[in-house]
């Protein structure tokens, strides 16, 4: 290890004052906010000034700097001493920390990345860990470079098990760039927390998980150097810093006192500020400066324009699964940009995302049954664009990490998902394993893409797509075989539905994807011959929904449409057809979906029980020609 060097006195004492610095910013903008956490903040005002102002290395004007350290907020709610701190080493004015929660200003409440300092959105608690370790994994593995990952966590957030599940990953993976600091300031939001001020407790647990972990006075500020400096210099296992504090430290009559979460101080404000104030022994401008030297050894990335390394290579009617598809799909984008990557939840043989080890194993990364941990990790790693990253699992699981995902949205993450075995036509293993409500929580989240392929063709068509696709990609995936439908050359494009079946005598449209459109084929060929004529159309992608497609077939048809689909009747394509046409006078939507939490059974008898097979099809479609 390198030899420690204890700072200079003068350093020490500035160190302190910025400390004190950061609270009085905390406390005054949360007062003209009327809002906030300022004693959140000031518990960790002392890890905050070493961090920013001794021990990281990044470029204040260039906060995203690919080869800057890396801090993640986990305790979201002391945002202001986050802004504070930025605002201190120079990136803007402190007079803008007076803005804190205003309408018109990105120093939101919580961080998000709004603000070109901050990766990730945080708030919702027991997420930033995950985050970091992605962060971490890329920086050790892809970039091979010297930055290091810090990332602040609550003691009343680590309850939370996405927190546990990150802190085995990183340590089983030897991620020696990361430091997790937990502000044990004992006290949550009604009460003190489960461990409280049990230091050795927390140290037994870290070390149990793998960590270095080490117990620190968390105001003192030559101890902290000291940790950073050891979590630095220590290799093969991350380092935890175990931070012992106190809520309100330096506020007189609320340190470490009930009560006092998420307020601002009120009419206590002022003399808190007088006091902090008169503990400055250099209240003049900064003689400290951020800037670090810093090994600019990031590599240049390049994530645009990802192409197929080659195009399908299929022959109509041969019956491929989707989940097959999208695993080749996988591996052709990985082929030609050396930053795909993927992530698994110990299903890569169900999801077929393995496939991506045979193109290079070093890009799948194993992450276990922990679906929370799994999906923070996959925000990690895309953070800053140093990766285009595909996670993937059955597509019922996702529906653990929704927190998660919805975070990603707010983090403005560009991060692709897979789940496959979606429905009841996965067969005999029944309702915990079935996919139906993956398009419903999909849709939900706010600039999101939803992909449904209904053939190998398309969804390695969809892995392409959305691997060049702003934002959340959910591509769903089916677990029995279907036909491929598609020629090699067709083209594909999000938000564009194909019509599959069509003639001048169609009375109705049938919209149905992936299983549901096998079944609505074979319901057209039995109504054909009682002279009934359908059209079918694929949507392709659920969300955007091609509404203009839908809505010059549906009156083409007389206004009558059939949506099948193997999920839940709430929130899935049927609701999407539905808003699509809710503004179109003379059009009728009838849905077929499963209606009830389904059994096990064969793919094809719970595909017709639950009324989405042909026989389900074909009385629809008889119904709703007589309304």
């Amino acid at each position: 290890m390198a030899s420690y060097h204890k700072p200079e006195s003068n350093t020490i004492q500035e160190l302190k004052d910025i400390a004190n610095k950061l609270r009085i910013h905390s406390i005054r903008s949360t007062q003209v906010s009327k809002s906030g956490h300022p004693t959140s903040c000031s518990s960790m005002a002392e890890i905050m000034s070493v961090l920013f102002f001794h021990t990281m290395r990044y470029k204040v004007s260039v906060p995203k700097d690919p080869s800057n350290d890396r801090f993640v907020l986990s305790k979201g709610h002391a945002a202001p001493i986050l802004y504070a701190a930025w605002a201190e080493a120079g990136l803007f004015p402190t007079s803008e920390l007076l803005n804190l929660r205003k309408l018109d200003s990105d120093l939101e409440g919580h961080p998000t990345p709004r603000l070109n300092f901050v990766d990730v959105g945080t708030g919702s608690l027991g997420q930033g860990v995950s985050v970091a370790a992605g962060m971490a994994y890329v920086g050790k593995n892809y970039d091979k470079a010297n930055y290091r990952v810090y990332t602040l966590v609550g003691d009343g957030e680590s309850a939370e098990g996405s927190i546990w599940e990150a802190l085995n990953f990183a340590s089983y993976y030897g991620l020696d760039n990361l430091c997790v600091i937990v502000d044990v300031n004992r006290l949550g939001q009604t009460q003190a927390t489960s461990l409280a001020h049990n230091m050795e407790l927390y140290r037994t647990r870290l070390e149990a998980f793998g960590f270095n972990a080490l117990v620190v006075d968390g105001h003192d500020v030559e101890e902290l150097v000291k940790a950073f400096h050891e979590a630095q210099n220590t290799r093969g296992r991350p380092t935890a810093i175990l931070a012992k504090t106190f809520k309100g430290k330096n506020f007189p009559d609320i340190e470490d006192a009930d009560n006092w979460h998420g307020k601002a101080l009120g009419d206590r404000a002022e003399g808190v500020v007088r006091h902090l104030t008169s503990l400055l022994k250099n209240p003049g401008p900064l003689a400290l400066h951020p800037q670090k030297p810093l090994a600019e050894d990031a590599p240049s990335v390049n994530i645009t324009g990802i192409k197929l390394s080659a195009p399908p290579n299929y022959k109509i009617g041969e019956m491929i699964a989707t989940r097959v598809a999208y695993g080749t799909g996988l591996a052709k984008i990985a082929a030609n940009n050396d930053r795909v990557i993927a992530l698994d939840g110990d299903m890569k043989s169900s999801t077929f995302s393995e496939k991506i080890k045979t193109v290079d194993p070093t890009r799948y990364i194993e992450c276990f049954i922990a679906e929370q941990n799994l999906v923070g990790v996959g925000i990690g790693a895309t953070c800053r664009d140093r990766t285009v990253a595909f996670v993937s699992t059955f597509a019922t699981f996702l529906t653990r990490a929704f927190d998660q995902i919805r975070m990603g949205a707010i983090s403005q993450t560009n991060l692709n998902f897979c789940g496959s075995h979606g429905g009841v036509s996965i067969g005999e293993d029944g309702p915990s394993q079935m996919g139906l409500e993956d398009l419903a929580m999909f849709r939900s989240i706010p600039g999101s893409t939803v992909f449904y392929p209904s053939d190998a063709v398309s969804t390695e068509r969809a892995v392409e797509l959305a691997a060049n696709t702003k934002g959340i990609c959910f591509i769903r995936t089916s677990r029995p075989n279907t036909p491929v439908i598609y020629k090699n050359d067709a083209v594909f494009a999000v938000g564009k539905a194909n019509v599959i079946r069509s003639s001048p005598k169609d009375q109705a449209l049938i919209v149905a994807a992936a299983v549901t459109l096998t079944e609505a084929t074979l319901a057209a060929d039995q109504l054909a011959k009682v002279g009934i004529n359908v059209r079918i159309v694929d949507p392709f992608t659920i969300k955007p929904i091609d509404a203009a497609t839908i809505i010059k077939n549906a009156r083409e048809v007389n206004g009558r449409i059939v949506t099948v689909e193997d999920h839940y009747p709430e929130g899935g394509l049927g609701d999407a057809v539905l808003a699509a046409v809710a503004a179109e006078r003379d059009i009728v939507v009838k849905k077929l979906a499963i209606p009830v939490v389904p059994r096990s059974g064969p793919s094809a008898v719970l595909i017709d029980l639950y009324g989405i097979g042909a026989r389900g099809i074909v009385a629809a479609v008889n119904e709703i020609l007589k309304l």
